[in-house]
């Protein structure tokens, strides 16, 4: 299956050293080679890089891992195709308007009878099960919430009940963020951690690579790193439970 990679910041921050480690999990160690995607949140905008190629020896992975862009709220994808051909319109993550607000979505897991669900004006434009599963959702969210809603948690708990149906489907974790907050969903495997002061050394799992983030970052500076599976291995991870949502805001959880 997929893997997710998502982060949660209170100030700009890169993601290279994360970032870094996944795309060796699409193709050299990992198999998930059919694509990857990354999107990134800068104010109201956001800027996605994307490639139908296996993200380890992927020439705009490499441009993302050189160019250190900072973001408050970044969602990542590497694909292993299970629904839908192997192309760029199937390539995680998808991006949608609602409110205002351009929303990003990445799936992990296989889903059953998706194409019955109801989109309504969110027309899928790829064959993904994710792609189907992602306009669902903003169909329903538009429809309980015709105007901005101004309670967001409860926005955020009904998303995990509809994710809760849709999981009844197959297995489905997902990361979704409207570039202010970023949300985990666990089916079966999703982990995150926090880093902030005092920071660390971190050590990745899948390429010989550490970093001293002390030399990186400010005594002020909070980040979360929500992944699929821990990509460092000298620091504690926590596993989600499957069946429940973990919610961030400028790197601190809020639900």
């Amino acid at each position: 299956m997929c893997e997710l990679l998502g982060m949660s910041a209170n100030v700009p921050t890169d993601i290279c050293f994360s970032f870094t480690g996944l795309v060796q999990r699409g193709g050299r160690t990992g198999p998930h080679k059919d694509g990857w995607g990354i999107t990134f949140y800068e104010g109201l905008g956001c800027r996605t890089f994307k490639d139908p190629l296996p993200s380890f020896n992927s020439p705009i992975a490499r441009l993302v891992q050189d160019y250190p862009i900072k973001s408050c709220a970044v969602v990542s994808h590497i694909r292993q195709a299970n629904r839908g051909e192997v192309s760029l319109e199937n390539t995680h993550p998808f991006t949608r308007e609602l409110w205002g607000r351009n929303w990003t979505f990445a799936h992990n897991g296989q889903l059953r009878g998706f194409r019955h669900l109801a989109t309504g004006c969110y027309r899928p434009v790829g064959q993904t099960d994710s792609e189907y599963a992602f306009c669902w959702l903003l169909a329903r969210l538009a429809a309980r919430y015709p105007r901005t809603p101004a309670n967001w948690p409860a926005v955020f708990r009904y998303i995990a009940a509809l994710a809760g149906e849709l999981r009844q489907k197959g297995i489905f974790n997902m990361l979704l963020s409207d570039g202010r907050f970023v949300m985990g969903y666990c089916s079966t495997d999703l982990y995150w951690i926090t880093r902030r002061a005092p920071f660390g050394k971190a050590t990745l799992l899948d390429q010989d690579v550490e970093i001293d983030f002390q030399q990186q970052t400010t005594p002020d500076d909070v980040v979360t790193v929500i992944a699929t599976q821990p990509l460092t291995g000298n620091e504690t991870w926590h596993k989600v439970a499957p069946g429940e949502m973990v919610l961030f805001r400028l790197g601190e959880r809020e639900l």
